[in-house]
């Protein structure tokens, strides 16, 4: 999570609109996204389900940042939720299956412990590496995240 939080504490507020191509999400929608992704984990353990559009409710919308400090805000409190929720799942907890749906319709059902390694972790993993790749197309530091980047050799 600290390399994570680094990687957002260089999201510079002026470039949230900007993205590599057309089909990619913005700068500032992916580092939400990063910032959100371990709010997932209290979801995980504490529902049966998540269902991103659901029948006869409005689907989820992806909210976007508004600023640095918001980013920020989000995520520590998202990590906090997920580090105070863990210790409190018991053994069988972690293996009752979880159902992500849309619109009504199962993308997957895992045992709870599948869906924090892939959906959470590895996802975080997968969205903090394409967010190192969007901050040097912006000419903006790279951290250490896998061990030393160009800008920080260590």
């Amino acid at each position: 999570m600290a390399n994570t939080r680094k990687a957002l504490e260089r999201v510079p507020e002026e470039k949230f609109g900007w993205k590599p191509h057309e089909k990619s999400m913005t700068l500032g929608r992916l580092a939400t996204h990063v910032a959100e992704l371990t709010g997932w984990i209290p979801t995980t353990l504490e529902t049966e389900s998540l269902d991103f559009a659901p029948p006869g409710a409005p689907p989820y919308r992806p909210k976007t940042a508004g600023s640095r400090a918001e980013l920020l805000d989000t995520f520590d409190k998202n990590v906090a939720a997920a580090r105070s929720a863990i210790p409190g799942a018991g053994g069988a907890q972690w293996m009752v299956p979880w159902i992500l749906l849309n619109g009504g319709k199962t993308m997957f059902s895992l045992p709870r412990i599948a869906v924090l390694r892939g959906m959470a972790m590895n996802h975080i993993i997968h969205h903090r590496g394409q967010l190192a790749v969007y901050l040097r197309l912006n000419d903006v530091p790279v951290p250490a995240l896998y061990g030393p980047s160009a800008d920080e050799p260590q």
